[in-house]
């Protein structure tokens, strides 16, 4: 049976999406096409011989409009026979584009493949693909739902109160995210996975949301970020606990995975760095619609034949700290070993980078602690979530 296997994983310093973030005067065609030339340069393959680019994008508008994974192929200079497409499943899109080329390899339907992802959220602001007046939901289905759907901001709060993760909790575990990241980046861990981006206004090299001074005190002092009176009243249980603080920032970022089988990997004389275990992904209730990491989590073990003790790292995406304070405590998982090198409330949430992030991190930890599996989870808007394992080779 075919496998599949990670020969290498690269992402960009992550940007501030504010005025004068390192990334912000970067097209988000020029950030992903540079990205992938820094891929293809360290694998030394030839580009012709890539089958497939499946890259992920959230706001897919504007200058992120129009197949951007088929722009940034040929804005880098790459060859015109090579395909490429785009896909959307919210934060976990580029974790989805690695399922893709991943189960396309085994398949036989691909040998070489690359997943991808980009979001420049200065350039394209989340929400861009929903202008004023318009509705994306219709009527049915908030109808299904009792009193309607909610924001992200507001299931954070949900699942803060079922889950009685109290203010303290969260920004502790945000500061120690910063601690854990700042500690990283000093310890030269990121340098193998970061691509240096060129910019109109230099090199970028260093990730900007890192807050090496962050402390629970300083977060303390941090005003919650969804009080709203008319949920106030549906939810009577929130405290209004989440804030800007243990919820990622806004980011630009690109990131990228080569995917091929071990024999094709042999052929041409690549070293592959981790297979590609077993993949799954799940729906969940879309109200609290970031549990669904739990559910995910469960059925990829199951699908790989392992328990939760056999995985020696962790990486769940820090959309919000409940969200994998809540994981923790459903799963049992030791947080000792849930994002080592910080996690998206540090490190940032490009998203439709992260997915691709987050595998390009895990990918260099595992090699960095010896580790021999590692689980990769996210949570996505409207109650969806990716699980995947990989599997160390040698």
């Amino acid at each position: 049976m075919r496998d599949a296997v990670i020969v290498e994983a690269v992402r960009t310093p992550i940007g501030r999406a504010k005025p004068g973030g390192a990334l912000t005067g970067m097209h988000p065609v020029e950030l992903l096409g540079q990205t992938l030339l820094t891929l293809l340069d360290r694998t030394g393959i030839d580009p012709e011989l890539v089958d497939d680019v499946i890259g992920g994008c959230v706001d897919q508008v504007g200058e992120q409009a129009k197949n951007t994974t088929r722009n940034a192929w040929l804005a880098a200079g790459l060859p015109e026979s090579v395909p490429a497409t785009t896909v959307d499943r919210q934060c976990g899109s580029s974790q989805q584009a690695v399922h893709f080329a991943a189960q396309g390899v085994i398949s036989g339907a691909y040998d070489i493949a690359i997943a991808c992802g980009v979001e420049s959220m200065s350039r394209v602001p989340m929400w861009s693909n929903v202008p004023p007046g318009t509705d994306p939901f219709g009527p049915s289905l908030p109808a299904r739902y009792d009193g309607g759907l909610v924001p992200q901001g507001i299931s954070a709060e949900l699942i803060a109160a079922q889950w009685s993760i109290g203010r303290a909790r969260m920004d502790a575990y945000a500061a120690e995210s910063h601690q854990r990241a700042a500690a990283a980046r000093a310890g030269g861990l990121f340098a193998a996975e970061l691509a240096p981006i060129a910019t109109p206004t230099g090199l970028a090299t260093a990730d900007e949301s890192i807050r090496p001074a962050t402390t629970p005190e300083v977060l303390a002092g941090l005003r919650p970020a969804f009080v709203d009176p008319a949920f106030s009243s549906r939810f009577p249980q929130i405290d209004w606990s989440v804030t800007a603080g243990n919820s990622s920032p806004v980011n630009d970022g690109a990131s990228a995975v080569l995917i091929t089988s071990s024999d094709t990997a042999a052929r041409l004389g690549l070293r592959p760095r981790a297979r590609l275990h077993s993949f799954a992904v799940t729906g969940s209730d879309p109200l609290l619609m970031l549990t669904g990491v739990i559910p995910a989590t469960r059925k990829v073990l199951q699908r790989a034949g392992l328990d939760l003790a056999d995985i020696d790292l962790f990486e769940v995406n820090e959309a919000f700290a409940a969200v994998v304070l809540a994981w923790i405590a459903e799963t049992g998982a030791d947080p000792a070993k849930v994002n080592v090198n910080g996690g998206a409330i540090a490190l940032g949430h490009p998203l439709g980078a992260s997915g691709t992030r987050l595998m390009a991190t895990l990918v260099n930890a595992m090699e960095q602690r010896g580790a021999r599996y590692g689980l990769q989870t996210m949570c996505e808007a409207g109650g969806l979530a990716n699980a995947t394992v990989l599997e160390a080779i040698g």
